[in-house]
């Protein structure tokens, strides 16, 4: 049975993760990733040359070795064993993986808040608070996106939940409320 990609970074990352917390070292293997995450989003289709079996294995080893020799320790033996499993066009989803559990242990919450105009500063910090604290969080750093369609208010997406505070959405329970 083949496993999609989502599933494959999941339990990658997942792995990982537990790895760099039994040896003390996860913020490190977090640096490692990011830096990673940046090689691939700077070279595309990185990941697929080095999965594409139309290549020839010396070839592949030769990218293998310039790539990896810019890491140590955990992160390379990850690297070797995600390519020995032919598994390098999956690795962006397993550091997202690897990514979302370190937030979570670390108490960040991540996400995005739409508003019709531009918060201040001091708006969005107060919201990030008040989100936090809602929603149990250390921290929430959210993400702003100005949609004039929402009339005013803010939806905050985090976490897979939605808090919708704006007011085309009230408007629309009082119309429908007045419709029946």
């Amino acid at each position: 049975m083949k496993l999609d990609k989502y599933t494959v970074g999941r339990r990658y990352g997942k792995a990982l993760f537990e790895l760099a917390i039994d040896s003390n070292s996860a913020e490190e293997i977090y640096q490692e990733l990011l830096s990673l995450r940046q090689i691939y989003g700077e070279v595309p289709g990185l990941g697929n040359v080095l999965s594409d079996v139309r290549l020839e294995p010396h070839e592949k080893r030769i990218i293998m070795d310039k790539l990896i020799s810019g890491f140590d320790g955990i992160v390379k033996n990850f690297l070797e064993v995600v390519y020995s499993y032919n598994r390098m066009s999956d690795l962006l989803f397993m550091i997202d993986e690897y990514e979302h559990r370190y937030n979570e242990y670390k108490g960040l919450l991540l996400g995005s808040v739409k508003t019709a105009v531009p918060l201040s500063d001091e708006q969005l910090q107060k919201l990030e608070k008040n989100v936090a604290k809602t929603m149990d969080y250390q921290t929430v750093e959210l993400k702003q996106i100005v949609d004039s369609s929402i009339i005013g208010g803010a939806i905050v997406e985090a976490n897979h939940r939605v808090i919708d505070g704006s007011i085309r959405t009230q408007l629309e329970k009082m119309r429908s409320q007045l419709n029946r």
